[in-house]
């Protein structure tokens, strides 16, 4: 794609990758109760905001526009490679689809799926047994799939920052750290001193490197 090409108006382009993304996070987090479906609510809006921006509509970049100029320093501000604002600031003239953020952003996406997937697999093994997951991803932090998708909406805003996904970042973030909160309450009732001994010496989201959860006999994961 070059950036004489204007690249935007692809609606359907847009609603295809919404429902690739959606449909994937529905079914690794299986809403359950509203606050579940407000959050992938609100996950869902994140992706029509980014992919509307994208493909379909390029909001952000007229508003830029308006505000410091025609180009504020981007060649070809108007084209699909444009919207990588990214590589405006450290100053990256090549395709911007090898560019250091994009390179980034790959890592971040590619590894939040990566773990969403690998975590669903330790989790329902667990499930199925009736034990508690302490295994894989899950023998590092107490919530491997919330911490993916942060991972996942993190590469996003990295590949292609827009101004309304800047300010949807942060509430998806309250919103996967408040239902965390309530699935462990729930684990307590339900587990008992087991997950207590497993949160003890579990972080929630950021792994402590060095070590891990200490395994306990009986609670397969």
């Amino acid at each position: 794609m070059t950036p004489d090409l204007p690249a935007y108006g692809l609606w359907p382009l847009v609603v295809v990758n919404v429902l690739v993304f959606a449909l994937f996070a529905l079914g690794f987090t299986r809403p359950r109760t509203r606050q579940d479906w407000r959050s992938f609510g609100v996950f869902t809006a994140f992706l029509v905001a980014l992919f509307a921006e994208m493909y379909g509509f390029p909001l952000t970049l007229y508003l830029l526009s308006s505000w410091f100029g025609p180009q504020f320093g981007l060649p070809g501000a108007f084209t699909h490679d444009g919207g990588h604002l990214l590589n405006a600031l450290i100053g990256w003239r090549g395709d911007p689809h090898v560019s250091p953020p994009h390179l980034l952003s790959s890592l971040l996406i590619g590894g939040g799926f990566w773990l969403v997937a690998w975590a669903w697999a330790v989790l329902y093994r667990a499930q199925q047994q009736r034990g508690l997951a302490r295994s894989g991803p899950y023998a590092w932090m107490r919530h491997p799939q919330y911490a993916g998708f942060v991972l996942i909406l993190t590469g996003f805003l990295v590949q292609w920052p827009t101004l309304l996904t800047l300010l949807m970042y942060p509430v998806l973030v309250v919103m996967y750290r408040r239902l965390a909160r309530l699935e462990e309450a729930e684990a307590r009732r339900s587990l008992g001193h087991a997950y207590a001994e497993y949160a003890d010496h579990t972080p929630a989201f950021l792994p402590r490197w060095g070590g891990h959860a200490r395994r306990t006999p009986g609670h397969p994961g």
